[in-house]
């Protein structure tokens, strides 16, 4: 007699991140319910997955109430805007599924008995005031400021995940996610990733803030999902980081993108936003050790995928006048 598959749900499943879970997941043999309410999901990233008869995809907010009938074995909650330009146009939506979401989700995961796994963010540290940031650190975060829509929620999700895990003693996980970039990217995320290489492609200026000597770290999605998977599989309860500890100034890392786009485009620079993070670099200290997880995927070689997809999916939309590579 076989055994029953493993069953797990992604929300957000129809995004950047979510959908490459789904398909690592189905990849593994598991059943996939994918939930999704298309704000800044995209069908077209789960569309080679519509035959498949493990995956099912359900148009829901999960910031409202949710049932599911069949047993469960994993919760991950993915759902949230998460660029600066999603959670400034929709900061109440970001604010619920960081709030109401997680609730609803953890409640999933409880009535269920399944392990549960929430998608965190290196923007709980804020503008951070310790470098590189450890899981120990508390953040440096503006409650009241626009990006505090998106920090706080996140805040808060882990707070009542960590409420579930003492109080109920349900089996929860926490990944601090840094920043990512592959394939799936939308084109107008507002991350910088597409935003240069969209205007990269289009030989339009690379919008520097500030001076550019603001740092972030960059992670490809290949890395990210298998870290993921290790913390989930792992009986690590504590928050992790997840990302690529390699520091990169916004300014090199605009050359680099001008450089493997073969652009013609030039840089420029305007105002620094409010509350923009000047330093941001993971320490993946606490991964390396518990989960034997390290980057493998070199930024040069990552991007130049990502140039690639991006390239074949504007391709793909009939849109004119781009560099081809």
């Amino acid at each position: 007699m076989s055994s029953r598959k493993k069953t797990v749900v992604v929300t957000g499943g129809a995004g950047f991140l979510g959908s490459h879970l789904c398909d690592r997941f189905l990849a593994e043999d598991m059943k996939v319910f994918c939930v999704d309410n298309l704000i800044t999901g995209n069908l077209l990233n789960i569309e080679h997955l519509k035959d498949e008869r493990n995956f099912r995809f359900i148009q829901h907010d999960i910031s409202k109430e949710f049932r599911l009938g069949d047993k469960v074995d994993y919760v991950l909650h993915f759902a949230s805007p998460a660029s600066p330009v999603d959670y400034l146009n929709y900061p109440i939506p970001t604010l619920k599924v960081g709030a109401l979401g997680s609730h609803i989700t953890l409640g999933l995961a409880k009535l269920k008995k399944a392990r549960y796994l929430l998608a965190s963010t290196s923007e709980v540290y804020g503008d951070p005031q310790v470098h590189p940031q450890k899981e120990s650190y508390w953040g440096h975060v503006n409650p009241i400021g626009p990006r505090g829509v998106y920090d706080e929620a996140k805040r808060f999700a882990e707070a009542i995940t960590m409420a579930y895990y003492r109080y109920h003693g349900l089996d929860t996980r926490i990944v601090r996610i840094f920043n990512t970039y592959g394939p799936r990217m939308r084109i107008n995320d507002g991350r910088v990733v597409p935003n240069f290489i969209h205007q990269a492609l289009y030989h339009k200026p690379l919008t520097v803030y500030g001076r550019g000597t603001q740092t972030r770290s960059f992670c490809y999605y290949t890395d990210l999902i298998e870290g993921i998977v290790r913390l989930l599989k792992s009986n690590v309860t504590m928050p992790i980081n997840i990302g690529n500890a390699d520091e990169f100034t916004i300014l090199r890392f605009a050359q680099l993108v001008v450089r493997l786009s073969h652009t013609q485009s030039k840089i420029v620079y305007q105002s620094l936003p409010q509350d923009d993070p000047k330093q941001r670099q993971p320490d993946i200290t606490l991964a390396k050790r518990y989960l034997r997880w390290s980057p493998k995927v070199k930024l040069e070689d990552g991007l130049k995928k990502t140039i690639r997809w991006f390239e074949g999916r504007l391709s793909t939309a009939g849109v004119g006048g781009r560099k081809k590579i």
